[in-house]
């Protein structure tokens, strides 16, 4: 494994233990530059990891706390009038930041996630008639609540599909958990230290780029996309009628990033569909929009990835 990555994860863990597949879905954002959202019930460190990883990388932090009475402006900013100066200002709003982390995001209403849209998609930002492009790097890691819970919102579609991964975080082990009361309970923490400068992460994006990627295992990855479109061509009858929409070509374009990213902190410089499938259910989740059939019997879109997976013939 690469040295920085590892200095990063060392890091990450004076405050955080275990989660390692949150950890290594944030790290593929981060190379990436692809946004991130995790889901799971409250208190299991999904705040604390993504303000961990923004020290451990020396990155501009900013948290939004999303509620129902949040206001696009209290994201992106406002326009203020100044009377001294008889003119109005730009106030700029949390956006304007390296990591931003949106808090239960599926909390706030559609005019707050349509505002983020813009952010996420373009890297700017639009107050009045003004436009600013934000300062690179730039990604958003939202967390979520399972929709089971009250207070929350359907994310819509689209902007679902802006999120390059879909991280499902569980409880630690009762082993991680007995360490985690241990360390609360002595009141031991530790300071996070910046390990990683601006240009280094620059460097580790191009090495991630650069890891070699075979045609055979690049036309795998299109026939999995494929098979979400057009089950009944791969023979997959049987979770055809629980499918409403297929992958969408975002799916490809990030599946080709993130594979890449996936090798590369495996420590190796080509990609196998070993680091496909330990990825593909993040990137494809929150993307495959199911039917009501399969809602009624309980599907997971989980369910109809394993089965495409293992419908598709490996290269």
């Amino acid at each position: 494994m690469n040295e920085k990555i590892v200095k990063i994860k060392n890091e990450v863990a004076k405050v955080v233990i275990g989660q390692e597949k949150m950890i290594d879905g944030l790290l593929i954002g981060l190379l990436c530059e692809g946004h991130i959202l995790i889901e799971g019930i409250p208190g299991l460190a999904k705040t604390t990891t993504v303000n961990a990883l923004s020290q451990a990388l020396g990155l501009k932090f900013k948290r939004v706390q999303f509620t129902p009475d949040l206001l696009p402006s209290d994201i992106l900013g406002a326009e203020i009038y100044d009377p001294h100066q008889n003119e109005f200002k730009i106030k700029q709003g949390p956006v304007f930041t390296n990591l931003l982390l949106a808090d239960e995001i599926n909390r706030a209403p559609a005019k707050v996630q349509s505002a983020l849209l813009e952010v996420m998609q373009e890297k700017q930002v639009t107050i009045g008639e003004e436009s600013f492009k934000l300062e690179p790097p730039f990604f958003v890691m939202a967390t979520q609540n399972p929709v089971e819970q009250e207070g929350v919102y359907q994310l819509p579609e689209a902007q679902l599909d802006r999120f390059m991964m879909k991280l499902v975080v569980g409880y630690n082990t009762k082993e991680e958990e007995l360490e985690i009361a241990r360390r609360i309970s002595n009141k031991k923490s530790e300071t996070i230290s910046a390990v990683v400068t601006h240009a280094e992460l620059e460097t580790l994006k191009r090495e991630v780029a650069s890891v070699h990627m075979d045609e055979e295992v690049e036309k795998y990855m299109i026939e999995l996309v494929s098979a979400t479109r057009n089950p009944h061509e791969y023979g997959l009858e049987e979770v055809a009628d629980y499918i409403q929409f297929g992958a969408s070509p975002r799916v490809s374009i990030d599946i080709f990033k993130a594979v890449k990213a996936m090798a590369f902190l495996r420590g190796k410089d080509y990609v196998s569909p070993v680091d496909i499938a330990y990825i593909i259910k993040e990137i494809m989740r929150h993307r495959l929009i199911l039917t009501y059939e399969a809602e009624a019997e309980g599907i997971t879109t989980d369910q109809v990835i394993d089965k495409i997976v293992e419908a598709v013939a490996i290269p």
